[in-house]
């Protein structure tokens, strides 16, 4: 699909007046936007909807988004654009720990906002596309399956196993693991993680990829303290080792 016609937004916003401007000039862009203004019922609509992606406000009356966010991940696998009004880094990482795939801090800029859901919405539709490469040439430039003695990832399956036991990975987790480990051996900056993962540069001021990186070392069996598998490089970024 060459548009986004078809993409439908779901924005959970108790403020009218931010949430109908928000929603015009969504449309005005092409996409289909409905809004939600409480809390409480935002967990019924978006399992019995399933929007493609839903704009969730952190505080909401009736129930507040980290909890709706908990409620809605085991059901609901779109994108969880989150937004808050506080830049306390606390609710941005619970956000992340909730199951949300990115935030922004109020006052949202419309055009930031629209970037910010394109890029979502980008990574959803090159996740449902077939690869246009043959067999061979696809395990001759970029493997589907990565092997580090007992840790095991498949892209094409989107899955990873740790000892022969399934890894429980969010999409962006999952993304950001094959980034990382399909560059074994070479130090990616931040910068280069949040442009490969976003398709937007990095701000200097997002912690996303900080907060996934201390979610998936235990996963995969990285001591969290001292970790041996993904190595933090002081000033430069994240190294996966091949050898750990």
């Amino acid at each position: 699909m060459d548009t986004n016609e078809a993409w439908r937004i779901l924005i959970v916003e108790d403020d009218e007046r931010l949430a109908d401007l928000t929603k015009e000039y969504l449309e005005s862009n092409g996409l289909v936007v409905s809004v939600e203004p409480n809390g409480g019922k935002a967990v019924d609509r978006i399992q019995n909807e399933q929007p493609d992606l839903v704009v969730l406000d952190l505080m909401l009356p009736g129930e507040d988004g980290l909890s709706i966010c908990r409620k809605v991940r085991p059901s609901y696998h779109g994108p969880i654009l989150m937004l808050t009004a506080r830049t306390d880094d606390l609710d941005q990482v619970l956000g992340l720990e909730m199951g949300a795939d990115d935030y922004m801090c109020k006052p949202v800029r419309p055009r930031v906002l629209l970037a910010r859901i394109r890029a979502l919405l980008r990574r959803v539709k090159e996740q449902g596309e077939p690869q246009a490469v043959s067999a061979a040439e696809e395990s001759a430039d970029e493997p589907v399956r990565l092997v580090f003695n007992n840790l095991v990832i498949d892209r094409s399956m989107r899955e990873a196993w740790l000892e022969d036991d399934s890894i429980d990975l969010t999409s962006a987790e999952f993304d950001l693991l094959w980034l990382l480990a399909s560059s074994a051996g070479r130090v990616l900056s931040r910068e280069e993680i949040f442009t490969a993962l976003r398709g937007i540069e990095y701000d200097g001021q997002d912690r996303s990829i900080d907060v996934r990186v201390s979610r998936i070392r235990p996963k995969i069996g990285d001591d969290p303290v001292h970790p041996r598998r993904i190595k933090t490089v002081r000033s430069k970024g994240y190294l996966f080792v091949k050898e750990a």
